[in-house]
């Protein structure tokens, strides 16, 4: 097999498989439920509830492959007022009452709700006007995001990128988690739908173009290894393919992205 091969296919399986899809959607629509029914008091409910990140972008990674994988939920209360601890304090009891047996903490400023297939970030968050939302910058203080203004962004570089960007992403976040979260998984879709890929014409030029682009001066020592390795790993690979080596490059590339 080529290591062009080998990333395709490895690409194209780091998706939700079909099971995973439904009993996400399942899990979803109860999660909806519960709410509207546990958030019923008038003027002090919930006027919106709703998936976003990379979940509704296709650019998640299945549990097995990410432990940090998860489903971002936005939960929209009605009445303002109130610092953000207040609303994560609302939910983490909504999440201890009709998810008791579940494993459920904050992890500001979100609460995890943790399922045995998935795991939700519950965001509280306040309507501003439009699609923009408040959401907590930390327990205390607020901050504007238009949560799923990306998406829209990465849709059309995809159709630009000869509809690669995605499975180079999925690809690049392997690599991350992996190696134990070098980049914020957000901020790197983020940089990376950013990169300019001239002269890219396949899954392989995407993806060494991402790593080639990187730099080896990071804000630690680890993660500045990590970028290090990868691309020698590369320069490696890219020798057995000179030497007309391909068992020896497929080999060498599945350092950087670990097969299944």
């Amino acid at each position: 097999m080529s290591v062009l091969t080998y990333l395709e296919n490895r690409a194209s399986n780091a998706v939700l498989s079909a099971l995973e899809k439904t009993s996400i959607s399942t899990s979803i629509a109860t999660l909806s439920s519960r709410l509207s029914t546990y958030f019923t008091n008038q003027g002090d409910g919930l006027i919106e509830k709703f998936q976003f990140g990379s979940s509704t972008r296709g650019t998640i990674l299945p549990r097995a492959m990410d432990a940090r994988s998860d489903i971002d939920y936005m939960i929209v209360f009605e009445k303002g007022g109130f610092n953000p601890q207040t609303y994560l304090d609302r939910l983490k009891r909504f999440a201890e009452q009709r998810y008791a047996t579940s494993e459920i903490y904050q992890s500001s400023p979100t609460v995890v709700l943790e399922l045995n297939h998935i795991k939700f970030d519950l965001v509280p968050a306040l309507r501003q006007w439009g699609t923009i939302y408040r959401i907590p910058s930390n327990v205390l203080s607020w901050q504007d995001t238009n949560p799923n203004d990306f998406n829209s962004t990465l849709e059309t570089a995809n159709k630009s990128n000869l509809y690669l960007l995605k499975p180079t992403i999925r690809l690049a976040k392997l690599w991350n988690a992996a190696n134990g979260y070098i980049f914020d998984s957000y901020s790197f879709e983020k940089w990376i739908t950013g990169l300019n890929f001239y002269y890219c014409a396949n899954q392989k030029d995407y993806l060494f173009h991402v790593f080639g682009s990187m730099s080896t001066t990071q804000d630690t020592s680890w993660r500045s290894d990590k970028v290090k390795r990868a691309k020698e790993i590369i320069a490696r690979t890219k020798e057995y393919e000179a030497k007309d080596m391909p068992a020896s490059a497929e080999q060498e590339v599945k350092k950087l992205i670990p097969a299944a």
